[in-house]
């Protein structure tokens, strides 16, 4: 039996990356998966490529930093009469620079895309779960969000509140059957990694392998195994808690990259 049959799901960030390959999982496990991106061409083209593989699949424009697009992806996908899952899943990375060197607009723009996101994703997507008296909201976090890399510190620092928000909505809505979860992922295998690379240099790809016990980065499809789990009633049990898929990256001592040692 698919683990995710019948239920409706929401994920953003959903066009490439991570976002994606959680959504092909999730399609694949029988779930209606409502995807939300800001790149309308990949993000129906994504859509029509899980679609064609036999899941259910639709595309809805979505910029999280815009709060009615968040309200009006929710409302979509609701209209399937329930809302069971959401994946808070978009984000961007500004970074690779000491912290007095980042901008008030570099500042309020990474915590608008990756911290407020959150809140206005459950904040919509609640009073449904509610009603039902059941959910599984998963937000993606991060390795940054348990050690320190630097030059990464606001990115860091809207990571690690997301999983304090996980914690505290799992305590306050346990009692109505709503499981909050956390990922944590290692440095993946994504287009916003890759363009990371391509700001600050190659060597920064060099870094992040040797940062990994496990002596590679993480693949998107490593990361969307997790969050089936967390979604499906196999983890009836598993609320409050952060999945780190790091390749044992939080595990090892601190590895300051080259690139960052004068």
């Amino acid at each position: 039996m698919k683990r995710l049959e019948g239920k409706t799901a929401i994920v953003t960030g959903a066009a490439d990356g991570i976002g994606f390959a959680i959504s092909r999982a999730m399609a694949a496990e029988g779930a209606q998966v409502f995807m939300g991106d800001i790149d309308d061409d990949k993000g129906r083209a994504a859509a029509a490529s899980l679609a064609a593989a036999g899941g259910k699949a639709t595309y809805r424009h979505c910029d999280v930093a815009v709060e009615q697009d968040i309200a009006d992806l929710v409302a979509a996908a609701a209209e399937t009469g329930h809302l069971d899952i959401l994946v808070n899943n978009a984000a961007i990375a500004i970074g690779g620079m000491p912290l007095h060197e980042m901008t008030d607009a570099q500042w309020h723009r990474l915590i608008a895309v990756n911290l407020t996101s959150v809140f206005r994703g459950i904040k919509y997507a609640l009073p449904h779960m509610l009603r039902q008296n059941s959910g599984s909201v998963i937000s993606m976090a991060s390795a940054q969000g348990h050690i320190g890399l630097d030059g990464w510190t606001a990115y860091a620092g809207a990571k690690g509140a997301v999983m304090s928000m996980m914690r505290q909505l799992a305590v306050e809505f346990g009692p109505h059957n709503i499981r909050f979860n956390s990922i944590s992922p290692g440095t993946i295998n994504t287009p916003m990694n890759e363009k990371v690379v391509a700001d600050l240099g190659p060597q920064v790809g060099r870094a992040w392998v040797k940062m990994h016990p496990l002596g590679r980065i993480g693949k998107p499809e490593e990361v969307a195994e997790a969050a089936v789990y967390l979604a499906s009633d196999a983890a009836g049990f598993t609320t409050g808690t952060d999945l780190k898929v790091d390749g044992g990256l939080t595990a090892a001592p601190r590895y300051v990259p080259e690139f960052f040692v004068e």
